[in-house]
């Protein structure tokens, strides 16, 4: 017998807000989180403007002790730690210490990079002899597992502890692989997330290709466009987001609120053949990822009341609503809503899979469909595909069934998963 999974528990650390609760009335409103950063400008960026989540000290201290704090400056794992235990905590789970480990309870949680900051102190400090002057936490801060390390120590996970890395497609990734490991029956409890430095050493590379726009330094809030004919490439960002999944069983003989039930999902790769390269989607290997995701969730496309797409406000835009349409057989009046959170908090890179599972949750679970901003002047190719109707730029109170997210990242690698309306 394979077991139900549903999620009971979320967490996000986003650039337009630091908990459920401010998440969710800024994706209602379209309150955007980008702004220019003097920083940017003074480093010669072309794309001044980001995403990054505002983490105060006296906020970052209810998650870290004050020598935990001493010489840290991992963004992502602070974001993560955050994002993790507000998950837990949310999922009505403890986070007293124990002295044995929860053996039914563990975490697979993305990072693309870990404490890039912290690896350019450490360089400059080696290069001028003080290797001595690393300090204990060098090692954890900047490994790549450092997040899921974190986590484990701080919630006593016992079950599977490991980071996944898939570029954008980390955060999706991580939901489907602790999905399986519930399903199958080896775990009854899985935190699920992915997390993303902010900062210029995590944003220049992005520059320096110049996939990032740099037409709205002086206008932030207008910067990130996804499906926009005025989009101009993608805003930066960073951020974490999480969450607490868990067989239906054990939720229900605990008392677990339920948020959503994960129907599947699938991962794949365009193998970097026909139209995929390292930075290009395989259009045949994305509508694979889509149609293999309804199969193993047992849905049919008609099924499919929104679609939060991937959708980075670059020249792909158009080939994904494209992918889509193909998949699903849609188009017109027909097709489903479809919305990017990436207009409001930019791409969070390998946070972005995680963050907009938990804003397609909220939908299903509170029943709206949050708008899409600075998306007035729909890309013609998309309106070729769809009717204007299916992109909201308003909010749409209405009750939902099923919601498709996917991500599609570098090294031509994809992911999709099935989130499901809850019915007892």
């Amino acid at each position: 017998m394979k077991n139900r999974v549903v999620i009971t528990g979320l967490g996000v650390v986003a650039p337009n807000g630091v908990g459920l609760d401010v998440f969710q009335r800024s994706i209602k409103k379209g309150i955007s989180g980008i702004r220019h950063f003097e920083e940017l400008e003074r480093l010669k960026f072309s794309c001044q403007i980001a995403g990054k989540p505002d983490v105060s000290m006296e906020l970052a201290l209810q998650y870290f002790t004050e020598l935990e704090l001493k010489n840290f400056n991992a963004t992502g794992i602070l974001y993560g730690v955050i994002a993790g235990i507000d998950a837990w905590k949310d999922a009505g789970l403890s986070v007293e210490i124990r002295d044995e480990p929860d053996w039914d309870s563990g975490t697979i949680f993305g990072a693309g990079t870990s404490g890039i900051e912290k690896f350019r102190e450490s360089i400059y400090k080696i290069d001028d002899y003080k290797v001595r002057n690393l300090g204990s936490t060098t090692v954890i801060q900047t490994m790549s597992s450092g997040i899921s390390a974190y986590l484990a120590g701080k919630l006593g996970l016992g079950n599977q502890v490991t980071t996944n890395s898939s570029a954008c497609t980390t955060g999706t990734e991580s939901i489907i692989m602790a999905y399986d490991r519930i399903k199958s029956g080896q775990a009854k409890r899985m935190l699920a997330g992915s997390t993303s430095d902010s900062g210029p050493y995590v944003w220049g590379g992005f520059d320096a290709m110049r996939v990032c726009t740099f037409k709205h330094n002086d206008s932030p809030e207008t910067g990130s466009r996804p499906m926009s004919e005025s989009s101009s490439g993608f805003v930066p960002a960073g951020g974490a987001g999480a969450l607490v999944l868990e067989d239906l069983e054990t939720a229900l003989a605990r008392g677990a609120r339920i948020y959503a039930e994960v129907l599947g999902g699938d991962l794949n790769s365009g193998g970097q053949r026909g139209l995929g390269t390292l930075t290009a989607p395989n259009p045949d290997a994305v509508q694979r990822c889509i149609q293999n995701a309804m199969n193993n969730s047992e849905i049919t496309a008609q099924e499919v009341d929104v679609i939060n797409g991937h959708l980075t406000a670059t020249s792909k835009d158009s080939l994904e609503v494209s992918n889509w349409s193909l998949a699903l057989g849609r188009g017109g009046t027909d097709f489903p809503y479809v919305n990017s959170l990436k207009s409001t908090v930019g791409h969070c890179l390998s946070a972005a899979g995680s963050v907009e599972s938990v804003a397609s949750v909220l939908q299903l679970h509170q029943g709206f469909i949050f708008p899409n901003i600075n998306c007035e002047d729909l890309h013609p190719e998309i309106s070729k595909i769809l009717d204007s109707s299916r992109i909201p730029l308003k909010l749409i109170e209405k009750d939902l069934n099923i919601v498709m997210k996917a991500s599609f990242g570098f090294g031509d690698v994809n992911g999709c998963v099935v989130f499901k309306k809850y019915i007892s």
